[in-house]
């Protein structure tokens, strides 16, 4: 039986992950009750191992656990270094369980996109979004063509404010010659706040990772609530 306010778990790996997805999540699921946990070594200490090793990922798995225990009918990995988990999760536990942008790529897959640009502002996030974007094409649309393209722009990472980090990668598109996609997927969380102003920017729709994550649960946990939330993409 599917619950009023389903409790939904978030394991992050970086403090500015928890603000984002609980924003997404009131935006988008607000029938959700949010559960956070921060393991804020997460990240750095993955970097330090040069990826991820056994006893990485058995912590990982600990605090799934930890959040299963507790009743968690749902849970998402905000930290797409530590996504690879997920897949043995799905074998222990029989609740959804979601990659921090695998709900993005596929709606992106699935929409009428040709040519789809990635944009990221730390180098590891561009082939990271492209290997898994290329993963589910047979699963998705296998036969439908489709052209990928990406865009770095390092100065986003740090710039100040939404219109700010907007601009820098607008013009990282247009350098990479990505301005022609058909729509534009923002590779790392902390981008999302940069959306809405993108969107204007490059005249296309620009998909975020925790608004798509949001409302694929809520169609899984909530179904009664789909239409009751705002598009898919962000447009001009």
């Amino acid at each position: 039986m599917i619950q009023p306010q389903p409790l939904v778990a978030m394991i992050h790996a970086v403090p500015a992950a928890h603000r984002i997805a609980e924003e997404a999540f009131a935006r988008e699921f607000p029938q959700a009750t949010v559960w956070n946990v921060l393991d804020d070594r997460l990240l750095n200490d993955a970097r330090g191992a040069g990826g991820l090793t056994g006893p990485l990922r058995r912590r990982m798995l600990r605090l799934i656990g930890h959040v299963m225990d507790g009743g968690a009918q749902a849970l998402l990995l905000t930290c797409s270094s530590y996504g690879e988990v997920v897949d043995t999760a799905r074998a222990l536990w029989d609740v959804p369980v979601l990659k921090s942008d695998e709900a993005m790529f596929k709606a992106a897959l699935a929409g009428p996109y040709r040519r789809i640009a990635v944009v990221a502002s730390t180098p590891p996030a561009v082939p990271a979004a492209v290997a898994q974007l290329e993963a589910l094409v047979p699963a998705v649309r296998p036969d439908r063509p489709l052209d990928i393209v990406t865009a770095l722009s390092e100065e986003a990472g740090a710039a100040d404010g939404a219109e700010a980090t907007a601009r820098h990668l607008a013009d990282a598109l247009h350098a990479a010659g990505s301005a022609d996609a058909d729509a534009v997927l923002l590779a790392q969380y902390s981008l999302t706040p940069a959306r809405d102003a993108l969107a204007g920017l490059v005249g296309v729709p620009v998909l975020d990772g925790a608004g798509a994550a949001a409302r694929e649960l809520r169609g899984l946990l909530a179904p009664e609530g789909r239409s009751a939330s705002p598009a898919a993409a962000v447009a001009p």
